[in-house]
């Protein structure tokens, strides 16, 4: 899970970069639900492997989470996200 969940947010991290494109912008709103998806795949990772073996989860974690708060950063400067 933990893999699953680092790989998700490498994409999401790939596709918000993409939506800093002015006229791309409204990609976020897609970036932030599926990057939400990764969060909750990479807590599910947490809660179920080993106390030694929960660093690829936690760091996709932290990817997503990162990547759900620029995306909404960026929606908000945009007008999209009131």
């Amino acid at each position: 899970m933990g893999l699953i969940s680092l790989i998700w947010g490498i994409a999401m991290l790939l596709w918000m970069l993409l939506a800093l494109v002015p006229l791309l912008g409204i990609m976020n709103w897609l970036v932030i639900p599926f990057a939400a998806v990764g969060a909750v795949i990479a807590a599910i990772g947490i809660a179920l492997s080993r106390e030694g073996h929960r660093g690829r989860a936690k760091a996709g974690l932290l990817l997503n989470v990162a990547v759900m708060v620029v995306a909404a950063i960026r929606l908000s400067l945009g007008g999209g996200l009131l």
